[in-house]
């Protein structure tokens, strides 16, 4: 596998908060359609203009995740602070809170902090 790409309506705004959350750096060809971050091992999680762009419906199904990405961390709570002040957001379902948390990202795609281990 060699990328990983998701839809959104401002491919550099979600490259910026991605690359606040992971400290993964921006791809230098990332432009206004097509942004993203070079992962380890060469995997390139990207971000692609999409026109008309609705944002996935957690955890109701009207418009489905499809997909969603963990983010592994030490501590849950600093981890969950930090995120929401770079812009993520909360949902009031959260499955299992003391084990893992679910945001989304500025763009509404659903994430879990997970802890390492």
């Amino acid at each position: 596998m060699c990328a990983i790409t998701l839809d959104c309506p401002d491919p550099l705004a979600l490259a910026a908060f991605c690359q606040q959350a992971t400290g993964l750096p921006v791809n230098p060809k990332s432009d206004a359609d097509v942004a993203g971050l070079d992962g380890a091992d060469s995997l390139f999680i990207g971000f692609q203009r999409v026109d008309d762009y609705r944002a996935p419906c957690w955890p109701d199904q009207t418009v489905p995740q499809q997909f969603h990405l963990d983010l592994a961390v030490e501590n849950l709570d600093e981890a969950e602070a930090r995120l929401l002040e770079l812009g993520a957001g909360r949902p009031a379902h959260q499955p299992n809170e003391d084990r893992w948390r679910v945001l989304t990202d500025p763009a509404g795609h659903p994430f879990c902090l997970v802890v390492k281990g």
